[in-house]
């Protein structure tokens, strides 16, 4: 029953109105929100109110649109917007004024097959970019790792995804995503660009790429084929324990389970997201994952037998999680199993180092099989390859609430530096990174706080070495350097 002065919600109508649209954004814009979910048939733009009303063709099709967007909400030119149903039944908008334009993006629209997505090659009105089936993704704020199954788990919500290609480009999280239509990529964009994966964290930049197609030479962590499984792995040989990684899901993700048509698939073998809460002030939730439960272990191969030791590897991956134990294979010194706190860091730890060039080597960091490292029983043969960091004071990540949570980026040429004392001096600095091998292109000291600075080096590989070699530097009197890579560049 209809309480005395409160208003129902309109009940389930074909008709959709769209509030608070930002100036500038086109009908065919608009159209794109209700476009996957059945045929558009008739558009309203109140320009100047900042509105517009959609017509879907049936009342199946509005309600699909309105649950799809109630828990994630769509934005348009990084503006949110509302849906709900109209109390209009249909439209009629003869004689209406300013909806000539509106009405020629519809009409390429009607051109498009709504069953197979068929696009045509100029639509009226530049619905679609002449090359949009290639989206640019950049990754703001990366607090949980961002892998390429967590991308493909999201974007296949919006169509059949051919190619996914990751990298870090000026210090940011980036990816190529090619989709096999155009219309599912330009889709993808209006929904997703401006959203996070994760509540407060992880947000997506979307914007189409010049490049018409992708190429894509090895299936690994970092770039995947999925109309191809005869590409191989990459550099050297993969190893035999394991294939390509445990797919891994997000649990709290804000995108929740696809209620689209048929066309526009849910990711495939993937469990469905679910809408995240808000955490509590200085916390952050941690995103649940699948796959083998608690599997925290990684292997690590390809590594220089001459040059890696289990300190150096215990270092190197505590910038991504607290190392518990390390072991460096006693018969095959080139691989290694490192185990971590628990499967978050895993695979945090397997988005920033699988591919980084360590010692002169690519390596290569994946999930093990194991799901503990054995210390080696008592008179067992192991030459110190074995080693126990549970109670380590150099973890980063003890507290819950510490400030490295917010400070996890990829390896980079530039270091920061902290903890330094106020006797120690550029020249002191820079000659204890070139004693360890490394070219010293740019310092400067905080102007706020010299006891932090940042440090150029000559590349990458030299930083990852540096770090492993200085992280925690004794400069005397319990002093000890602190170091991580850095977001800025100087």
């Amino acid at each position: 029953k209809k309480s005395k002065g409160n208003r129902l919600p309109c009940s389930p109508s074909r008709v959709l109105h769209i509030r608070q649209i930002p100036s500038g954004v086109t009908g065919a814009e608009v159209i794109s929100l209700g476009l996957p979910f059945g045929k558009v048939t008739n558009l309203l733009m109140l320009r100047g109110k900042g509105q517009a009303f959609l017509e879907m063709a049936s009342v199946e099709a509005a309600v699909s649109v309105v649950n799809y967007y109630t828990p994630t909400t769509p934005h348009l030119h990084n503006q949110p917007v509302y849906i709900q149903y109209s109390i209009h039944k249909e439209l009629k908008i003869d004689n209406q004024h300013n909806q000539a334009r509106p009405q020629a993006a519809l009409q390429s629209v009607n051109a498009v097959q709504h069953g197979n997505l068929a696009i045509i090659n100029a639509p009226v009105g530049g619905l679609l970019p002449s090359h949009s089936s290639v989206l640019r993704i950049i990754v703001e704020n990366v607090f949980y790792p961002v892998t390429l199954e967590v991308l493909y788990q999201i974007f296949s919500k919006f169509g059949f995804v051919l190619k996914i290609v990751m990298f870090n480009k000026n210090n940011q999280f980036q990816a190529l995503l090619q989709y096999a239509d155009a219309m599912n990529a330009y889709h993808a964009k209006m929904t997703l660009d401006g959203h996070s994966i994760y509540t407060g964290c992880c947000t997506l930049r979307i914007d189409f790429s010049k490049l018409s197609s992708l190429t894509v030479k090895y299936n690994n962590d970092k770039s995947r084929d999925f109309t191809r499984v005869d590409l191989p792995f990459g550099d050297g040989q993969r190893s035999q324990e394991t294939s390509l990684p445990t797919a891994f899901a997000p649990q709290n993700t804000i995108f929740p389970s696809y209620t689209g048509p048929p066309g526009f698939a849910p990711a495939l073998g993937f469990p469905q997201g679910t809408v995240t809460t808000s955490a509590a002030p200085g916390h952050m939730p941690s995103p649940g994952i699948t796959g083998i439960p608690g599997n925290s272990v990684l292997l690590v191969s390809n590594l220089n037998p001459e040059a890696i030791t289990p300190y150096g590897l215990f270092i190197l991956f505590g910038v991504y999680g607290d190392v518990h134990r390390v072991k460096i294979m006693f018969k095959k010194r080139g691989f290694a199993l490192v185990q971590m706190a628990d499967a978050t860091q895993a695979q945090l730890a397997i988005n920033h180092l699988n591919g980084q060039r360590l010692y002169g080597r690519v390596m290569h960091t994946t999930l093990s099989k194991y799901q503990t490292i054995q210390l080696p029983r008592e008179g067992q043969e192991d030459k110190g390859l074995t080693k126990d960091y549970s109670n380590s004071p150099l973890h980063r990540f003890k507290n819950p609430v510490s400030k490295n949570f917010q400070n996890i980026f990829p390896p980079s040429a530039t270091l920061h530096l902290s903890n330094i004392p106020p006797s120690v001096t550029i020249d002191d600095l820079k000659n204890l990174f070139t004693s360890k091998g490394s070219t010293v292109k740019g310092f400067k000291f905080f102007q706020k706080d010299c006891k932090m600075a940042l440090i150029q080096l000559g590349s990458v590989e030299e930083a990852v070495h540096a770090l492993i070699e200085l992280h925690n530097h004794d400069f005397g009197e319990n002093q000890h350097l602190r170091i991580s890579f850095s977001k800025s560049t100087l």
